[in-house]
């Protein structure tokens, strides 16, 4: 919240930095719409930035609607899906018409007391076969292996093994839900949706387009939103063991008006998201004073993996379509709305001058050091 207040107090004075300075913003990389006045040459663009029009282009473009497709790096189908035995887990070893092999369960015993625990060093202990290494096996090479061993004492044996208790894979559940806890991996494959709903679904404070997956140390963005009210199956992803998912409270899902608008402040989005046009007509639209409508500026920090920092999204709000574009604009939670009274033909000299400050509420240090090298 700091570095938010150490933007919304830097803009204006960066705006009006910007306006005494040589006019003639036009950055080769950027798209047209950052017109020359004087064919002068702007200031480039840091590596850290990357500037985009809202257009119907971008509206359809999927690499900006992340909620309809699956994240890189987990597409997993269930094909091929199998349940690989780990250490904690309680195997059912069965062998037919040799009931001195089966521990039977008994009316006190369940099926998991009665079982073959998987040691630490997963292993487990089957008369005459001895210890058997089942760990990272599924329940097929686990009774081919048996049946093999046992041969040699048994004629022909029929052995059946199941998994009675899953212990050995986990996932981790937080956040807005009925009950937070670890739920099993089990032979079926686990889904999001199935998390949550072993989970006792999302509560009442739940931001449903803001669910947070963490693998092998890596965040993903998700949204049940998509999944539920879309029926969108590419963010219903598989999960993997050690999967962290964190439901966000809705009090956390907010974006930021700032600039020349009628009341500049923090907009709490709900959790049906939010709409640019939604965001500006809520803090009453641009200021007729002093606001100059073609700069209406989205700052958002980039995808995970991304090659840049900060994608920054400009909608031209004097063209009349833009109306449709804006209500077509979803936000993401903690987008900078930033409308502008500075001439467009200057905004590359203006963002130019805005990187470190945008750069430290959303990247830290790590952006910081990214320009200094730069």
């Amino acid at each position: 919240m700091n570095a938010l207040r150490l933007l919304s107090a830097a803009l204006p004075v960066l705006l009006l930095g910007g306006c005494t300075v040589v006019p003639g913003s036009h950055h080769s990389e950027s798209p047209g719409w950052f017109a020359e006045d004087d064919g002068a040459d702007a200031e480039a663009l840091p590596d850290i930035i990357r500037v985009h029009q809202i257009s119907t282009a971008i509206l359809d473009d999927p690499k900006t609607d992340t909620a309809t497709r699956t994240p890189e790096g987990l597409e997993s189908p269930d094909e091929g899906y199998d349940y690989e035995v780990g250490p904690g887990d309680v195997l059912n070893v069965t062998v037919w018409d040799h009931p001195e092999l089966t521990i039977p369960a008994g009316s006190q015993r369940s099926s998991t007391e009665s079982g073959n625990w998987v040691h630490n060093d997963g292993t487990i202990f089957y008369p005459y076969v001895g210890t058997v290494e089942v760990a990272g096996l599924n329940v097929n090479e686990i009774r081919a292996m048996i049946t093999r061993r046992l041969g040699q004492y048994i004629e022909n044996p029929q052995v059946d093994v199941t998994v009675a208790a899953f212990r050995s894979k986990k996932v981790y559940v937080t956040g807005s839900v009925g009950q937070p806890g670890t739920y099993p991996i089990t032979n079926i494959p686990l889904r999001l949706v199935d998390a949550i709903s072993a989970a006792g679904g999302i509560s009442e404070t739940a931001d449903w387009s803001n669910v947070v997956l963490t693998r092998n140390g890596r965040d993903y963005s998700l949204s049940l939103r998509n999944i539920y009210q879309d029926g969108n199956a590419a963010q219903n992803i598989l999960l993997q063991p050690g999967d962290v998912i964190n439901v966000a409270r809705a009090e956390e899902n907010k974006v930021f008006v700032l600039g020349e608008v009628m009341r500049p402040s923090s907009l709490p989005m709900g959790r049906n998201g939010m709409t640019l046009a939604e965001a500006l007509s809520e803090k009453g639209g641009l200021d007729p004073r002093s606001s100059d409508a073609s700069g209406v500026f989205v700052f958002r920090k980039a995808p995970a993996g991304a090659d840049h920092g900060i994608d920054v999204y400009q909608l031209n709000a004097k063209d009349a379509a833009a109306l449709v574009l804006a209500d077509s604009f979803s936000l993401q939670s903690r987008d900078i709305v930033y409308v502008t009274a500075a001439p467009l033909a200057r905004w590359n000299r203006v963002l130019s001058l805005l990187v470190p400050t945008a750069t430290a509420l959303y990247l830290g240090g790590r952006a910081e050091d990214q320009l200094n090298d730069n």
